[in-house]
């Protein structure tokens, strides 16, 4: 399975999105990270369900919805995805994972449970077979820019151990170029690329891309 490279919109310039999309596609992109949170489960707000749609519409590339929302079972219907996308929950946030999973899966997306990084890999015994992946914090989830929780790379490597052939592992956080090496042999195939790769501002976008797909 190959590497996908998943640019966080929380890093674009947010008063030029359109732009900025087209030329992440253009870079090279696999698929487009969008973090949604609500204020409450992290102390931050990010983009919001009509943006999300207006992507969806205007674009044909897969996306990454990230909810860092609470009780994300009773607002998945309020998102436009389907075919193609990936859509995390955070275990954290909800009773019911499997039963957002199920409504996942039925708009044909892959259904991914994400973990704060002090959640451990054991809550994953009972539920991992109703997920298509795993999405691994590797910073505390809210702001870019964070430092790497070096745990966390270890914890990236016990859950590929884990889990089967196939199933996909999000790294998200603090991805480096160097940091995504260790992640990529650890056994992570998703990075949310942030400000310490792809806007970085150290290189151009593509370069950016083409650097981390060569890792």
């Amino acid at each position: 399975m190959k590497t996908l490279i998943c640019p966080s919109l929380m890093c674009a310039d947010q008063l030029h999105l359109f732009d900025e999309i087209k030329a992440l596609i253009s870079a090279g992109a696999d698929v487009i990270h969008i973090d949604v949170m609500d204020g409450e489960f992290v102390p931050n707000i990010q983009i919001g369900t009509e943006t999300v749609k207006a992507i969806k519409r205007d674009f044909d590339i897969p996306l990454d919805i990230h909810l860092m929302i609470n009780s994300p079972e009773r607002k998945l219907n309020y998102f436009n995805f389907g075919e193609g996308d990936f859509v995390s929950v955070h275990y954290e946030t909800t009773y019911h994972p499997a039963r957002a999973a199920e409504y996942i899966k039925s708009k044909g997306a892959k259904a991914l449970l994400a973990l704060n990084p002090a959640t451990p890999l054991y809550v994953l015994e009972d539920i991992y077979a109703s997920f298509d992946g795993l999405l691994i914090m590797t910073v505390n989830p809210g702001y870019s820019g964070q430092k790497l929780i070096p745990a966390t790379l270890d914890k990236i490597k016990r859950a590929r151990a884990l889990l089967p052939d196939g199933y996909y592992i999000e790294a998200d956080g603090n991805v480096s170029f160097e940091s995504a090496k260790i992640m990529i042999d650890n056994g992570a195939n998703m990075l949310v690329c942030g400000s310490s790769s792809v806007f970085s501002r150290e290189f151009d976008y593509k370069t950016s891309t083409e650097r981390l797909k060569g890792l």
